[in-house]
């Protein structure tokens, strides 16, 4: 009986030991995963669109290696979330075969090289390199205490957890940078038309707006007329509404560039304000239509929404408004976050000319960014290149802006030395 006691303890030992050292050595080999993998678990849960778009990527072998070598965290939308909030025209384009690039680096963009769960999540905002390279910032929203990863929130936290991983429920699917622009690249190609802008029309100066068409200007030349010229007159100027885009002159679709950039906002998320402003409250975006087909350029300082609430009825009440708030926030050249924060690194303080002629928006580096505005009512570049395409350029910001000069202490000036100082300083000129 003691023999039978020793040999089954000496095969227990041998079987124990064996295990052991097989364990190590199939881990690392790609398509050893188990059942209770969080690969498998991707493919039986209510994330299986996205699922199914890793394995039209050709990423399973990529992702099983991952899972060998660290333990993983997936950001996932739901099915749902994916069907109602996906672009159409952005899931064409992802799943054309001359885009695989694309999405691979959109999917790696949702997985991290380690184990992140609900109780790990930093308090302050931290950035965390994903397999695609880029980095993702995990935020808790202050009001709320949600937890965010970059401008999506978590809204199903620790939903699956396996030992090699685990998987949160985010609101909508993640775009990085690098792809929104090859998309907004591709997108563009075919109504970019290849002749160049030939210079604004003629104005007649009685009604400031369009004449006939202008002498022929050399190719690549900017527009000849001054952009507030070319502006159709305001609430302040004349009833009459901005004239729409069209006509055999233009060799932009204007139009199209506009509702392009305002559809990427409301895809980006969080502007959703900005955007109802430009297409329901206001003909501006009829305004930045014509202007772009006439060859203008422009940069749209967009306040996110938590800064559009912010607004009070007595700022948006009075006529005309919203226009000039959002005129104040568009920048009568093209500029990017890296243009701007090198012109600012370089210059320190750089003022843009705006639609608001003849306010001026100062911008100056602040804390390895671009700070916008003077003092309280300043506003940060929190979310850049939103949109580019060689004409307009959208750059997303936390605050809204308004001049220096628009202070109450102007309405206790009396008004008549004020008059006095301009008239002098004009027989001066």
């Amino acid at each position: 009986m003691a023999s039978c006691y020793g040999v089954s303890k000496l095969l227990l030992i041998l079987l124990t030991t064996s295990i052991a050292t097989a364990l190590p050595a199939t881990k690392p080999v790609s398509g050893q995963i188990n059942s209770n993998s969080v690969l498998v678990a991707l493919l039986d849960s209510h994330y299986t669109e996205l699922a199914e778009l890793v394995e039209k990527a050709l990423l399973l072998q990529t992702l099983e290696e991952a899972v060998g070598r660290h333990n993983i965290t997936i950001f996932a939308p739901r099915n749902d979330a994916l069907e109602r909030n996906l672009d159409p025209l952005f899931k064409s384009f992802l799943l054309e075969p001359r885009n695989l690039k694309s999405l691979q680096t959109l999917l790696m963009f949702h997985i991290l090289p380690r184990r992140v769960s609900s109780p790990q999540w930093p308090s302050l905002s931290h950035h965390h390199r994903t397999l695609s390279n880029d980095h993702v910032h995990l935020t808790v929203h202050a009001p709320t205490l949600r937890l965010k990863v970059d401008s999506a929130e978590i809204t199903r936290p620790d939903d699956v957890i396996r030992p090699d991983g685990i998987i949160h429920g985010i609101e909508r699917l993640l775009i990085p940078r690098s792809v929104q622009e090859d998309f907004n690249r591709r997108r563009s190609l075919r109504s970019i038309s290849a002749v160049l802008p030939e210079g604004a029309p003629e104005v007649d100066p009685r009604t400031n707006r369009l004449k006939k068409p202008p002498p022929p200007v050399p190719a690549g030349a900017p527009p000849v007329l001054p952009i507030y010229s070319a502006m159709s007159p305001g609430p302040s100027l004349a009833p009459a509404p901005a004239p729409g885009p069209g006509g055999p002159r233009h060799h932009f679709n204007g139009e199209a560039q506009v509702k392009d950039f305002i559809h990427t906002l409301l895809h980006y998320g969080g502007y959703n304000e900005m955007a109802d402003i430009l297409v329901n409250l206001t003909s501006l975006a009829t305004e930045m239509g014509r202007l772009v087909s006439e060859g203008y350029v422009l940069t749209v300082l967009a306040p996110n929404d938590e800064a559009m609430a912010k607004l009070t009825t007595d700022q948006l009440s009075e006529p005309g408004a919203p226009e000039q708030i959002v005129y104040y926030h568009i920048i009568p050249e093209y500029q990017t976050e890296e243009s701007m924060y090198n012109a600012v690194r370089r210059f320190g303080k750089v003022k843009y000319d705006s639609l608001r002629f003849p306010h001026k928006v100062l911008a100056q580096e602040a804390d390895g960014s671009v700070k916008f505005g003077h003092g309280e009512g300043s506003a940060y570049l929190f979310d850049p290149d939103i949109y580019t395409d060689g004409r307009i350029s959208v750059q997303g910001i936390d605050g809204v802006l308004f001049p220096v000069e628009e202070t109450p202490a102007t309405e206790i000036k009396p008004a008549a030395p004020v008059v006095k100082k301009v008239a002098k300083s004009r027989r001066g000129k």
